[in-house]
């Protein structure tokens, strides 16, 4: 009954609309558009955004738009819900990182037709040049696209990385990496870099048998193109492919590249404080880019970030998405509610405001305008580059959770010598159809 009064009281609020110019009856001029926008934060979201706010109503005489923040994701998502039952929907709304949050939307991250009920596709838009997407990094314009349409851009995001430890590398006389290679570029890198280390430190830590070894390999499936997932409970993995991922491990392993499973056993690599290559054991590690922060916290040395083997050849990487602004469906004003999107997007003014609050923002501009702080500008520079080559991001498997501690167990399997890389291969095989089999007779 608290929950229920709470949203009332929520809905009681917003539905008249408090402007900042707008004369002590809280009404809107005549002749004055009237754009709401809902998401939800604290005061320290509130206010930065209420000051990029008042910049586009300053700079568009006639419009207004009006911040509606709830206080979390679930009353957000669920006074959007009423509300457009109603015909009272706000004309933008703030996303996660997905779009399954939204009340009667299943979004797997590779088909998501409910969309179509609610929001506003933007692919018109873009053609038109209201919304200007030229400057947004790909992997982002991915992460907002499903069904090959653009239903949302995020705001912010973050991607998979290789952190390595710039200052041991120079101290050893190893060569510095580049931040694009190829498989055959990266595995000349480990061999030099092997061949100045002292027989205790190994130049890459073994990601493949690590408890969040799941993301290395997803990226392997995919720039494989053999992917893990890829909606409506398929996989185009095979036991073949799987069983090549294990065996190019292996071979880092024997050449002494990435430490033995009994060093890596010692290591979770769930952050700075477990991680081989905070203590000195390994020169590098896969990492999400906002992990920098983190991890040069945790050590003198300077790190710095790279790609993943193959990445500016096959678009393998993808985005973690931070926020995503839509369109609703419903929206009487969508050019001027998509031209708020466009300047809240692209205008560095905004930026400045924001900070990293909502993590790296889409654009090199947006990333300029950023703190003067040397992590920062590493994570932005890391982005500018990989966030060119991405592709859209696989759905996540069923049963998450499971997925991933089920492949970390036969990782470390495998990694041990207890299986084999062909038995490593048809038991990710036997998991991964397991789980799909279980998902969609639940979906039933």
């Amino acid at each position: 009954m608290k929950k229920i009064m709470l949203l009332l009281a929520v809905l009681l609020l917003t539905s008249t609309v408090v402007f900042a110019a707008g004369g002590g009856d809280n009404k809107a001029p005549a002749g004055t558009t009237v754009i709401r926008w809902s998401y939800w934060g604290g005061e320290t979201r509130i206010r930065p955004l209420q000051q990029a706010l008042d910049i586009f109503n300053g700079d568009n005489p006639g419009v207004i738009v009006s911040g509606e923040p709830a206080p979390g994701t679930g009353e957000h998502f669920q006074k959007f819900s009423v509300q457009f039952a109603g015909g009272n929907a706000v004309d933008i709304m703030q996303q996660g990182g997905y779009f399954s949050s939204m009340i009667g939307v299943k979004d797997d991250g590779a088909s998501c037709p409910d969309l179509a009920n609610l929001l506003l596709p933007l692919d018109d838009y873009v053609k038109s040049g209201v919304l200007d997407t030229k400057n947004i990094d790909a992997a982002a314009l991915k992460g907002g696209t499903r069904d090959g349409k653009l239903w949302a851009i995020p705001v912010a995001m973050n991607m998979p990385a290789i952190l390595y430890n710039k200052s041991l590398l120079t101290r050893i006389g190893a060569p510095l990496p580049k931040v694009s290679m190829t498989w055959a570029e990266f595995e000349t890198w480990l061999r030099d870099v092997k061949a100045k280390m002292p027989a205790n430190q190994y130049p890459m830590t073994d990601n493949s048998a690590t408890q969040n070894g799941s993301v290395f390999f997803g990226y392997w499936t995919g720039q494989n193109n053999t992917p893990q997932y890829i909606g409506n409970y398929e996989t185009k993995l095979t036991a073949a492919a799987a069983q090549q991922y294990f065996e190019l491990w292996k071979k880092w392993r024997d050449a002494g590249w990435v430490p033995p499973a009994s060093v890596s056993a010692d290591y979770a690599e769930t952050n700075p404080s477990t991680s081989a290559m905070i203590a000195g054991r390994t020169a590098a590690v896969q990492v999400w880019s906002n992990s920098i922060t983190d991890y040069q916290g945790a050590t003198r040395d300077e790190l710095d970030l790279i790609e993943l083997p193959n990445a500016a050849v096959s678009n393998g990487l993808w985005g973690q998405m931070s926020q995503m602004m839509s369109i609703s469906k419903n929206t009487k004003n969508p050019a001027t509610a998509v031209k708020f999107l466009n300047f809240y997007i692209n205008d560095a003014r905004v930026w400045k405001l924001l900070g990293t609050s909502y993590g790296m923002p889409v654009t090199p501009a947006g990333r300029a305008a950023l703190p003067d702080d040397v992590n920062t500008k590493k994570q932005a520079a890391y982005l500018d580059i990989a966030g060119k080559h991405a592709s859209t991001p696989n759905p996540n498997m069923p049963s998450d959770t499971e997925w991933n501690s089920g492949l970390f167990l036969i990782a470390q399997n495998v990694a041990y010598g207890r299986r084999t890389p062909a038995q490593g291969g048809q038991d990710v095989m036997d998991l991964i159809n397991r789980l799909l089999t279980a998902a969609k007779a639940a979906a039933k």
